[in-house]
Formats: C-alpha cells, sequence, structure tokens
C-alpha cells in the first residue's frame, strides 16, 4: 500500500520527483547526522562492517541499496532455518531505521531490539524470549531479491514444479483483491480473517489456527496437505509438493493462502504487497498503539532471497540484539516515546 502525498503545485511535485531520482541514482552522495538531517560530506553505508561500526558508535547514516538484513535466531548458520527455499529481508530502508531506533533508544536497549523485531513484523513480542541477531549482509553478483507480492510467489511455484492447476489463477486474483481493496480501518489480519476464517483475537492472542478459532475448511486442510512446516524440520519445496498432490479440496483463495503459510512463513501479518507490518505501535510514531492509524503501523520495505549459509554471502556481519526481559515491554502497547 502506498501512502499518497499532495504538493501544491505541479513545479513542486517536478522537483521533487528528480530530486528523488538524483538520490536514488547515487546512493552513496549523502549520509545522515545523529539527528537525521542529511551530511553532504559523510557516504552512505555501503559494508556490513561499516553498518556495524555505526551501530555501536550509534550514528544515523544512510545506507546503500546493496545491504539487506534478516533476524535469526543466536547460533544459527544460514539465514533461515535450513528447510526454508526463501528467506525474508529488510531492504536498507529498515536498516536506516535501525540505526535511528539505535541511536534515540540506545539507553533503552529493549526499545531498540524489541523495536527492530515489531518493524520486521514478528507477533507474540510482549513474551518474546529466543536470543535473537541481526544478520547485516550483501548478495552475490548473480542473485537478486524480490518483492514477496502474491504474484511474486506464484511465479516463483510455477518455475519450480512446472505450470499446473495447483494455484488457480482465479484464486489468485481472489486472493490479491482481498488484501488490495482494504478501507481505512482495516488491516491485513483482518484480510487473513476474511480469507482463512481464522479469528482476528485468537491470532493475536497467540492460538494456532484450528477450527475452534474459525478457520475455515480450505485452509485448514491445506494445511494438513502439505505437512509439517520447514519450522517443524520439513522444507519448503516438499512442503508445496505435498499441497500440490494431497490437497483434495476447493482450491480457492483460503487454500492457497494456507500453503504460503505453511511452507513459507507468510503469516497473518504478511501484507503481501512488500511492506512491513504490525499491530503493536510504530516506533517511530509517538502515540499509543490504538491511537495509531493502520496506515502509520505500516514499516518498512520488505523482500526475499535465497535461503543460503552465511559462509556463501560477499561479506556479512552479525549484530546481537538486546530484547530485556519478556513481560516487561509495554511500550509495545504503550508506544515509544512515553
Amino acid at each position: 500500500m502506498k501512502r499518497q502525498r499532495s504538493l501544491g503545485s505541479r513545479a513542486r511535485s517536478l522537483a521533487a520527483l528528480v530530486t528523488g531520482l538524483l538520490l536514488l541514482g547515487t546512493p552513496s552522495a549523502f549520509s545522515l547526522s545523529r539527528d537525521g538531517v542529511s551530511d553532504p560530506v559523510a557516504p552512505c553505508i555501503s559494508t556490513p562492517a561499516e553498518y556495524r561500526a555505526a551501530w555501536e558508535a550509534r550514528e544515523v547514516r544512510c545506507v546503500a541499496p546493496s545491504l539487506f538484513a534478516t533476524t535469526h535466531a543466536r547460533g544459527q548458520t544460514s539465514l533461515y532455518p535450513s528447510g526454508f527455499r526463501q528467506a525474508w529481508a529488510g531492504s536498507s530502508t529498515n536498516l536506516e531505521q535501525y540505526l535511528k531506533l539505535r541511536a534515540r533508544y540506545g539507553d533503552q536497549p529493549a526499545k531498540v531490539g524489541i523495536g527492530v523485531l515489531s518493524y520486521v513484523g514478528y507477533p507474540g513480542l510482549e513474551d518474546w524470549s529466543t536470543p535473537t541477531d541481526l544478520e547485516v549482509y550483501t548478495l552475490p553478483a548473480d542473485v537478486r531479491a524480490q518483492v514477496p507480492a502474491f504474484e511474486t510467489w506464484f511465479r516463483l511455484l510455477d518455475e519450480e514444479f512446472g505450470t499446473t492447476g495447483a494455484y488457480p489463477l482465479a484464486a489468485q486474483r481472489d486472493l490479491v483483491v482481498a488484501y488490495s481493496r482494504l478501507n481505512r480501518d482495516k488491516d491485513v489480519v483482518g484480510a487473513f480473517q476474511d480469507v482463512t476464517g481464522c479469528r482476528r483475537d485468537a491470532l493475536l492472542a497467540g492460538e494456532a489456527p484450528s477450527a475452534e478459532i474459525g478457520c475455515n475448511r480450505s485452509f485448514l486442510g491445506a494445511l494438513a496437505a502439505a505437512g509439517p512446516s520447514p519450522y517443524d524440520g520439513a522444507d519448503s519445496r516438499t512442503c508445496f509438493a505435498n499441497f500440490q498432490t494431497r490437497y483434495r479440496g476447493d482450491r480457492d483463495a483460503s487454500a492457497l493462502r494456507g500453503a504460503l503459510y505453511q511452507c513459507q512463513d507468510a503469516g497473518f501479518l504478511n501484507t503481501g504487497v512488500g511492506l512491513g507490518y504490525n499491530t503493536y505501535a510504530n516506533p517511530f510514531v509517538c502515540r499509543p498503539a490504538d491511537r495509531q492509524s493502520v496506515r502509520e503501523r505500516y514499516t518498512g520495505r520488505e523482500f526475499i532471497v535465497p535461503n543460503v549459509r552465511f559462509t556463501a554471502l560477499p561479506s556479512h556481519v552479525d549484530i546481537p540484539l538486546d530484547l530485556g526481559t519478556p513481560g516487561q515491554r509495554g511500550f509495545l502497547q504503550a508506544g515509544y516515546c512515553r
């Protein structure tokens, strides 16, 4: 979902467009000072090592678009658990926001660590206790990040398995439409409920999908046919292949959403448009979560990249996140500025 802006005149619109194009074309031409004001002298961060140095110094700098970031359980040796075919990755714009969090709340480290996870799109953060790190990296020259729109996923599945009837175009259309026609007060969790039947309040409370929380037959049938998630020791390819050959129900939008949910970690907070989202307070909006608009709770740009071992990346650094104490994260609802 794109935020619309209105400018006072055609000339100002053109000036803004030209400025934006110039900045996109020269990502190393400027940086940001600690207060976020542009600094025309220092270059943008272009290596993982430079990023870690800025993090440790609590500097706010611009970040070149060649850098990506993925959060992972401490001790993990690949971007995502080994069974996943694709890994979710944050963009350079996310990395800039993380530096702002670090500069602003470095003396309250839980707001930094949990803020990063919230910005990424983690649910269940009130009690999250798994030690988690931020991996900052560059991609191999022959690898390109892709926007994780629903259309991208189904193209990748067609490339993987050949064009089949497993993902009918009509169902793909219905899924895309369900997520693209949200009214002002409706969010992606509501869209997930509309498509799958799973109740919003139960999902946000941490309950697993089931008939007891309203999940419909197609969605639950897709989960059962796909089998274990890669989180449970399976792998994405087998998971999708199982859905393709074993699922016997209607191949509707709900079934397709179930396959993506089970096989590639496209959870109920996934937007399907390449932006992050969370129902928690956005760390950069100084109001409680219940006073922030749906639009304000969208976060940064996200991509998918091949899930590889860290040793296969041209360069990378690991940044441990301080998550503070579970159960003592009232800022998730009350807001970060209090």
